[in-house]
């Protein structure tokens, strides 16, 4: 049978659907071009070898334990104790737009049926999930789809974290075994590693070749990579199950998360075909936002909460979010969660005074909700403690004061979309900064205590879902302790994610620069803080703050109204900056220089269709060597020719240097090539400070 083969973005997808097996790809990477590929077929089986099966083994996109494959299965589960190993017999495949695959497949004997999905996007992303369906009662323990890789893939690269310190890198070899990741928190997780990449040894931002998936699921999930003794190499990954999560009675489906593939030349070609695919959605230019939590924390006063108003609107912010401490009882993080009513005592008019006054200054009205967490302390959890996540009869340990409100419950569920639903029908708002500021830690569904985070993140999506239809003029950023819940299962029903708590400009370069593997710009929120970092201590120029925050969703976390007037007209400078450049940053193509001084790092976005660009120059530390010598400038067109010069007011820098940049004052033109190979000499700069370099044809 002649392969299929799909191009698409550079990419190209080989898929041999000879019956009766599933699906195996016999190519997953560069684009192959046009012309007949019927010999791949037969160019790729393998020689027997001693001490194996007497067949070749075929690994398909679910590999099966019954054709030979000893990795791990890519079905697990039980049929009271039997059926635990799966032979599927594919049924039909069909093509029911192009690029897309549909095969059907049955096993008779354990009385299960499936439906896989397969697609090759526009942006060269490749996806899959599978379906389940149970004919007698099945207990499902896992689905892991994979997709395979060459042995030129050498060495992994995921990432871990923590609060305030997201989306940490870590290398290793890729060796034989299994590299697994399991995500247990209930929700995608600081620690989680949003994308697993297989590449060529050394392989950076625009070196080397470099496969990476990731699970597009908000809850509990697994990721491996993985090698046998034979030179079979997969990257996967699904929703990872508890104990007795998942049992189909007959007629039941259980559908996996859709696991993306991305290959690249380089780091930045993969993550760009993330961006691309995230781009397809339309979306408004996004507003400079000012959120009020460092500025006023939980002190809600209407007076200075209108004053800040003010001032957010002299430097031009376009929309105003009032954060936590709104609601009944919500003096600090003790009390009031869930009592979802604006506080009286506060708000003896509610929230129509600030919300009038911010929409008469222009700005749009946002504001915060956690709808999934409940504290002990407060009316909702005093009249309903049978609405509280908790298994066996116990409470779950608090974290933060707070506990977990069962989505799975539906007059819990009803509860929260209908005051949900009040709030934005009372008042104007524009924007919900949704968050969720806990682990889920046995997490079960009562009565019976049964595991329940696969149900609760379905119900999350369909409360979303379900707000936004009734409003769907309403933005959501996903918030999660910050950047706790970053997946393309969030982002497919909401418009940004709130990366870390931590506005510290030192750590944002790292968090930023690594969410940036996974998402665009215009869907990370990065803010201006105030000179002292709250979460660090440490102190930053405002150009720096501000510069960070510029390769972003711009917005200001900052008590302005104490700001001198100096700060502000320089914020005002940044403002109008991101402003002129939002089109070209939230559209253009996301390059990262691998500058051989890892104390220099040289990131930007370039136009599209390459006739402009902007670079950031950032001094992390100290450098190796002073001075730093040349950065290049890539992704431009290689044909023509640039002017560079600094870019107000990113334009002046601090320095031990002794004398000035010769081409700083007056710019220089270079072709595209020149600057990509040979680049620019870099200033000399004191370390925690950037400046900005504008390209333009």
């Amino acid at each position: 049978m002649t392969p299929l083969h799909w191009r698409a973005g550079g990419v190209s997808l080989v898929l041999d659907c000879t019956p009766p097996l599933l699906p195996r790809v016999l190519h997953w990477g560069a684009d192959l071009g046009p012309g007949d590929l019927s010999g791949l077929v037969g160019a790729s089986v393998p020689q027997q070898v001693s001490n194996n099966i007497d067949a070749v083994i075929p690994v398909s996109v679910l590999p099966e334990h019954s054709v030979g494959w000893v990795g791990t299965p890519g079905l697990t589960g039980h049929r009271d104790g039997t059926g635990f190993s799966t032979s599927f017999t594919a049924d039909a495949a069909t093509e029911p737009s192009p690029h897309r695959l549909e095969v059907t497949a049955h096993d008779a004997a354990v009385g299960l049926s499936l439906l896989l999905e397969l697609e090759l996007l526009e942006s060269g992303l490749v996806r899959q999930r599978v379906s389940v369906t149970a004919k007698t009662p099945f207990t499902l323990d896992g689905l892991l789809p994979t997709l395979p890789v060459p042995l030129e893939a050498t060495e992994l690269l995921d990432f871990t974290g923590r609060h305030l310190r997201e989306r940490s890198p870590q290398r290793q070899p890729f060796t034989v075994g299994t590299r697994l990741r399991e995500n247990r928190r209930g929700r995608t997780g600081a620690d989680a590693s949003i994308v697993l990449a297989a590449g060529t040894a050394g392989f950076g931002f625009a070196n080397g070749q470099v496969w990476g998936v990731h699970v597009a699921w908000s809850g509990n999930h697994r990721v491996l990579a993985e090698r046998t003794p034979n030179g079979d190499s997969l990257l996967g990954g699904g929703e990872l199950l508890l104990s007795g999560e998942v049992r189909l009675g007959p007629g039941d489906t259980y559908r996996s998360p859709w696991l993306y593939g991305s290959y690249g030349r380089g780091l930045d070609e993969l993550s760009g075909r993330f961006h691309r695919h995230l781009r397809a959605r339309p979306r408004s230019p996004r507003p400079v936002i000012v959120n009020t939590w460092e500025a006023v924390y939980f002190d809600h006063d209407l007076g200075k909460l209108t004053a800040l108003a003010d001032a957010a609107a002299a430097v031009g912010a376009e929309r105003f979010v009032l954060d936590d401490g709104w609601f009944r009882h919500r003096r600090d993080d003790h009390a009031g969660l869930g009592d979802w009513y604006v506080d009286e005592t506060v708000w003896p008019k509610g929230l129509h005074p600030l919300v009038d006054h911010v929409r008469g200054l222009g700005l749009e009205f946002g504001l915060w909700v956690e709808p999934e967490m409940v504290n002990p302390d407060s009316d909702l959890a005093r009249a309903h403690p049978e609405w509280i996540l908790a298994t066996g009869g116990r409470l779950p340990p608090e974290a933060r004061y707070q506990q977990v409100l069962d989505l799975g419950h539906a007059e819990a569920y009803d509860y929260i979309l209908g005051r949900l639903d009040a709030l934005l029908s009372e008042y104007d708002i524009a924007y919900l900064k949704w968050d969720h500021n806990r682990d889920l830690i046995d997490a079960g569904h009562s009565p019976a205590g049964e595991a329940g985070i696969h149900k609760q993140t379905l119900q999350l999506y369909a409360l979303i879902d379900e707000l936004r239809a009734r409003h769907p003029g309403v933005e959501i950023e996903s918030c999660s302790s910050g950047g706790s819940r970053v997946d393309l299962g969030i982002l497919e029903r909401t418009d940004r994610v709130w990366s870390s708590d931590c506005n510290d400009a030192l750590e944002r370069q790292f968090i930023q620069r690594w969410t940036g593997t996974l998402l665009p710009p215009e869907m990370i929120g990065a803010h201006v803080g105030p000179t002292v970092s709250h979460t660090t201590g440490r102190v930053h120029t405002l150009d720096f703050r501000a510069g960070t925050a510029l390769f972003g969703h711009f917005g200001i976390e900052w008590d302005i109204t104490r700001a001198t007037d100096e700060e502000r007209e320089r914020l005002a400078e940044w403002v109008r900056l991101y402003k002129q450049l939002r089109g070209l940053l939230h559209s253009g193509t996301v390059v990262r220089s691998d500058h051989p001084d890892p104390a220099l790092w040289v990131h930007g976005v370039v136009a599209a269709d390459r006739s402009e660009a902007v670079y950031a120059l950032v001094a992390m530390s100290t450098g190796v060597w002073s001075p730093p010598g040349r950065v290049r400038l890539p992704g431009l067109d290689p044909a023509s020719v640039y002017r560079v010069a600094p870019l107000p007011p990113g334009d002046v820098f601090e320095g031990p240097g002794r004398n000035p940049l010769p081409w700083w004052g007056s710019g220089v033109s270079m072709t595209g090539r020149m600057l990509a190979v040979t680049g620019v000499q870099a200033p000399v700069l004191f370390p925690e400070r950037l400046v900005l370099l504008r390209a333009s044809r």
